[in-house]
């Protein structure tokens, strides 16, 4: 706790005050068609938690963990259908390939940094032993996706612990989530400004089922950033590509992961699809999916209408047919382009190990935006 206390405090002076920083849709900006959800966030989907440990120690250390428990339970002994897919696979997905061969998910999913996977493996399988009726268990498929910050952090250093992860797991809970440089978006870039840590939610009509979609975001990609359709960052002067950040690391490669939440009845098949609509959510941001980008979707579905259970022989199982998935794709790509955007529009400027990194001026981006929109 002590060593807690003093990571918050020598990080004070290195983040700039986050009282005015406000999410897209309290701006006025409404992603989409379809309605969010009470929070506008991925623990609208009953029974998903999430937890953050945000680290910030003067210029040098910004980084931190963010974890996502699917559902309550033993997830060891009671997996949720799940899919990966990979849209540029340049980034270290641990536990990809047993999902793809099983189409289930049996940890919580742990973000963090390129270079703290391992510490995010071993937190999540000490954390998965230690739970009540994993005695026996000689095998886990921890999910431990990342970002790289090596231009805020000093990622060499490798500083985050595997206490440090399971702390993370434990604080998770439901209700609103931190977003901007939180978590394992502490030191994240994103289009050349701040990025971080965003989410967002829909909600399908009764009349298509009332199935809820969540995303929550780590942004850390170059690209061109359009905000809303309105092309920000040509407007701005700041894209990948333009002369003076040909030389700047932060321009073009990056990564992000997503994850998406779902409470439809889906079989890990229709979460796979699902999971690559995420990418058309991406795509209307403007992110540019470089060969140095890692671009990874993981989709669960936490329905107890498909949640899988250990025992032999077959059993039924319940799946939301093909002709009523275009809606869920929809809230996908919504929820995914709008959690982007909190992501940015909630970070305020950083000071770091390689220099600052400012917050998105959101200010010229809505004057820029009421401009598009003639409002």
């Amino acid at each position: 706790m002590v060593r807690w206390l003093l990571l918050v405090m020598a990080g004070i002076a290195s983040l700039s005050a986050t009282a005015g920083e406000r999410r897209v849709r309290d701006l006025g900006i409404e992603i989409g068609v379809l309605a969010p959800g009470p929070l506008d966030a991925i623990t609208d989907i009953a029974g998903v938690r999430v937890g953050q440990v945000s680290v910030h120690v003067g210029r040098r250390i910004h980084t931190g963990v963010t974890a996502i428990v699917p559902a309550p339970g033993n997830l060891r002994q009671q997996p949720l259908p799940a899919a990966v897919f990979v849209g540029n696979g340049y980034g270290k997905l641990a536990g990809l390939s047993q999902i793809d061969e099983l189409g289930e998910i049996e940890t919580p999913i742990v973000l963090t940094n390129t270079l703290n996977v391992a510490e995010g493996i071993a937190g999540v399988v000490e954390w998965t032993l230690a739970q009540p009726g994993n005695g026996a268990v000689r095998s886990v498929n921890a999910v431990v996706g990342e970002t790289n910050d090596g231009f805020l952090n000093d990622i060499r250093r490798r500083y985050l612990k595997v206490g440090d992860i399971k702390r993370a797991i434990s604080m998770a809970r439901p209700g609103a989530v931190a977003e901007g440089a939180v978590g394992a978006g502490s030191g994240t870039v994103a289009f050349g400004w701040k990025g971080g840590i965003g989410t967002s939610s829909r909600v399908l009509p009764q009349a298509l089922g009332g199935y809820r979609v969540g995303a929550l975001v780590q942004t850390n990609m170059g690209g061109i950033l359009v905000v809303d359709g309105v092309r920000v960052g040509e407007a701005l002067g700041q894209y990948y590509l333009k002369e003076q950040l040909a030389a700047d690391d932060r321009g073009g490669d990056g990564s992000i992961m997503i994850v998406l939440a779902t409470d439809a009845p889906l079989s890990d098949r229709n979460l796979g699809r699902l999971a690559k609509r995420a990418i058309a959510g991406l795509a209307r941001t403007g992110a540019s999916m470089t060969n140095g980008s890692g671009d990874y979707v993981v989709a669960f579905s936490t329905s107890d209408k498909v949640r899988r259970t250990a025992g032999r022989g077959p059993r039924a199982i319940v799946d939301l047919p093909n002709d009523e998935m275009s809606p869920l794709f929809q809230a996908a790509a919504e929820a995914t382009e709008e959690a982007i955007l909190n992501s940015l529009f909630m970070a305020g400027d950083v000071e770091g190990f390689r220099g600052t990194v400012h917050a998105l001026p959101v200010d010229e981006v809505m004057h820029l935006w009421h401009a598009a929109k003639g409002r």
